[in-house]
This record gives C-alpha cells, sequence and structure tokens, in this order.
C-alpha cells in the first residue's frame, strides 16, 4: 500500500451542474455479470467472483421478463416526493409481498443458470425457497438493517441478490425528476440505504464528478468531493490504495470518524463497475482493517459475518 495521498483541489471538472439522480441502465446486471467474470479470471477469489457472476445474470433474467409483481400505489409516491421522503422505503415495502415473488423467480431462474451449484450453495437456497414468508422478511429486515449476525451467513448474498433485483425493478416505477437535492445526503434518495461505494465519473459533462451508489437500489447520486460521507468532516482526507490501484480502486478514509468509503476511477478502470470492482479489492478492506479504519459501506453480495453498520 502506498502512503496516504491527497485527492488533487480540482473537485469539479464540469462547468455545469452535474445532475442529482442518475438511475441505473437497464442492463445493470449483465454488464455486472461479464465485469465479474474478467475479474474472477486468476483472482484468488475466482470462485466466489464467478459465482456472483452467474447471480447476477439471473437477476438480469428476472428484470428482463419479470413475474406479475403489482404496481406501487401512486399516492405514496407522490407523497414521499411531497415530503422529499426516499420513494422506495425500505422499511414500508420490505413489509410488501412484491419482493418475495421476485426472490422466488430469482431463485428459479439461478437454478437454470447453475443447474448443479456446490452443496453448501445448494443447502443454503434450499433454505431460502423452503422459508415461509415471515421468516424471509424478518431475515430481510435484518439484513438491510446491518444486523448481519441475525442472518444466516451461507444465505445472506443470495437473498441481498434477491432484494437488489426487488428495489431495481421497483426502481423503474420512481421519476427522478420529482427527487429534489438535499444538501449532504449520505443515503439513498430513492430507498434509504447506505451506499456500496462511490464512483468518480470520467466522461464530460460529468468529468471528475462524484456520484454514491446505493448498495440496494443501484442508484446513484451527487456528492461532493474532498468531504466524508458519513460525517460530513472536510478535515483533509487520506486516500489509501495499492501501489498499482488495481481496479481503479482507492479508500478515501476519514481522519475524524475512522471510517472509509470506497472509490471507482473510471479515469482508470474505464470498464469498471463499482459492486465488482468492490468485491475484487478486499485485500484493501483487510488492510484498513489492520489499520483502524472501519467500513460502513454493506456490498448485499458479501456480508461481513457478524458485524453491524450503524
Amino acid at each position: 500500500m502506498s502512503s496516504p495521498i491527497l485527492e488533487p483541489g480540482q473537485i469539479e471538472a464540469s462547468a455545469t451542474t452535474p445532475p442529482f439522480v442518475q438511475l441505473p441502465p437497464d442492463g445493470q446486471f449483465r454488464f455486472r455479470a461479464e465485469r465479474l467474470e474478467k475479474l474472477a479470471d486468476g483472482h484468488a477469489m475466482g470462485e466466489y467472483l464467478a459465482l456472483m457472476a452467474r447471480v447476477a445474470r439471473a437477476q438480469q433474467q428476472v428484470l428482463d421478463a419479470p413475474p406479475d409483481v403489482p404496481a406501487l400505489a401512486a399516492g405514496d409516491l407522490d407523497a414521499a416526493y411531497h415530503h422529499d421522503m426516499p420513494p422506495l422505503a425500505v422499511d414500508t415495502l420490505v413489509q410488501t409481498a412484491g419482493w418475495q415473488t421476485l426472490l422466488d423467480a430469482w431463485l428459479d431462474a439461478f437454478a437454470a443458470e447453475q443447474p448443479t451449484p456446490a452443496a453448501a450453495v445448494s443447502e443454503a437456497l434450499a433454505a431460502l425457497r423452503d422459508a415461509d414468508g415471515e421468516t424471509r422478511k424478518a431475515w430481510a429486515q435484518a439484513l438491510l438493517g446491518g444486523r448481519f449476525g441475525d442472518v444466516p451467513a451461507a444465505l445472506a448474498p443470495f437473498l441481498g441478490a434477491a432484494l437488489q433485483l426487488a428495489w431495481r425493478y421497483w426502481l423503474g416505477e420512481v421519476d427522478a425528476d420529482r427527487i429534489r437535492e438535499r444538501e449532504d445526503q449520505t443515503l439513498c434518495p430513492c430507498c434509504g440505504s447506505l451506499p456500496v461505494a462511490g464512483v468518480i465519473r470520467h466522461r464530460r459533462p460529468i468529468d471528475g464528478v462524484r456520484y454514491l451508489m446505493c448498495s440496494l437500489c443501484a442508484t446513484e447520486w451527487h456528492y461532493v468531493r474532498l468531504k466524508c460521507s458519513h460525517c460530513l468532516s472536510t478535515k483533509e482526507l487520506d486516500y489509501l490504495h495499492f501501489d498499482d490501484a488495481p481496479y481503479g480502486v482507492k479508500a478515501e478514509a476519514c481522519p475524524e470518524c475512522h471510517t472509509y468509503l470506497k472509490q471507482l476511477y473510471l479515469e482508470q478502470a474505464p470498464e469498471g463497475e463499482v459492486v465488482s470492482a468492490d468485491l475484487a479489492s478486499l485485500d484493501l478492506d483487510l488492510r484498513l482493517d489492520e489499520q483502524g479504519y472501519r467500513r460502513r459501506a454493506p456490498n448485499l453480495l458479501l456480508i461481513p459475518g457478524g458485524q453491524e453498520t450503524s
């Protein structure tokens, strides 16, 4: 790992105001799967990355041809926009049956994508399929609430994948133009979840602009650089990385709250994708943990056993 470095002083390269919210593309999961497959080749965690690639392909398959899921109530969405609340609030939608319908569809799609999974995977999927609705909901509430110790570790990434799929599906009903920017928005404006990482854009008109990407619905929202996305401190942040900065990833570490958030620099990794880059760079997390920094950002495809977010 290199010595801490200070981010260049040029914060915004664009002369125009960047859009506050950017919704993910329709082929998001397909692109993630392709990236995971490339990263798996020769990687120490290659088998896991390849497994998550199949998970993402199944997510895309269901998103392209979803089951019948009731539409969200227009009145509820209007009220959320009016009061500047997340239209896909986790606490509300996790109570509905729609995400469990999408979970079952994802389980079917994944079984077709990987017909002969390893024994541990097969057992986790069976537990998820056979659990009753209330048990599933309790697991989902724990997972989305950061209480990872309350979720069976083996099935957590698969439950996380299904929840990502559900909220990404519901994102199709969101009118991004009605979401108003609030200063220091540290949680996703669409669903209220924590970001998984930041991404530094590299093409005009938002060249050099930093967005945070939601760990659940994959919405990206603009957040100024050189400010901690946890405690809002503007005290000199450290940018930590291995010498060759593999995968275009650096960690923005705050000396005030001792948390960090990874950043994907697309100028260094033009084909990069946030979730896959995060999974491929877990060695950086280990090094930061040794230095006393705490990760607050969850990756729902890889849950730290027993660790909680706050």
